[in-house]
């Protein structure tokens, strides 16, 4: 092909044509998510509209494409045939959009972010003529997306994993949302309270010790035998 020119072998020419291709279990389906409404986003051997377990990098690994992030970034890594030269790359960033491939092919991706990002602090870069990287910074820096387009898979954020070793290097707005974010995760997982919760208690603890009558007319409310409650709102 003419874009890829400076390759040394014609059968390289052949592959750029063709996406990475994965085994399914299920043959005789047709069908594949869309992520972005581009049909290279199909998520590897899982079902459409099911939330997925995060890979390795808090994202998923799509059939030609995979991507992670952390609270503050997204991370995009895009193989291209051998011998790729930057020449041939399309990369358009945009708030809140994304279109990357090759000169003269059809897109790989194709899609509006799941949330936006910030425009001045997203690079690319060709990793050894054999892979595209991409950064995207969040604009909002204290959630996890569940997607990277609006209306492809989803992942359970409850599943994430942070790496406990950069905590320390968050700002203290972030740090604070991810400790909760983890704390309640496993408060969820022992079936105890989530942290609003506590608080609720704490408050109400309070205010009972504030108010000694009023604590003491709630309690005799609590006492209450169903039945008379019953008459009463009767």
């Amino acid at each position: 092909m003419a874009i890829l020119s400076d390759y040394n072998e014609d059968q390289n020419q052949e592959q750029t044509m063709k996406p990475i291709e994965r085994k399914e279990e299920n043959p005789s389906s047709n069908l594949s998510p869309k992520e972005g409404g581009n049909s290279s986003s199909a998520p590897k051997d899982e079902e459409e509209n099911k939330k997925l377990k995060p890979n390795k990098s808090n994202g998923l690994d799509m059939e030609n494409y995979s991507w992670g992030q952390s609270l503050q970034e997204v991370t995009i890594n895009v193989p291209v045939p051998p011998g790729t030269k930057s020449r041939f790359i399309v990369v358009e960033i945009k708030n809140n959009s994304l279109k990357v491939g090759l000169k003269n092919q059809p897109l790989i991706i194709d899609g509006e972010y799941f949330k936006a990002v910030k425009v001045d602090e997203c690079y690319w870069s060709l990793e050894d003529q054999k892979e595209i990287s991409i950064l995207l910074t969040k604009q909002n820096k204290s959630d996890w997306w569940k997607s990277l387009f609006k209306g492809g898979p989803e992942i359970d954020t409850q599943k994430v994993e942070p790496e406990p070793s950069k905590l320390s290097d968050l700002d203290t707005e972030t740090r604070a949302a991810v400790e909760k974010m983890m704390f309640d995760q496993r408060q969820k997982q022992m079936g105890l309270p989530s942290s609003e919760e506590i608080k609720n208690q704490d408050m109400l603890k309070k205010f009972m010790e504030q108010n000694p009558d009023m604590a003491k007319n709630f309690g005799n409310a609590k006492m209450m035998p169903n039945s008379k409650m019953m008459g009463k709102l009767h």
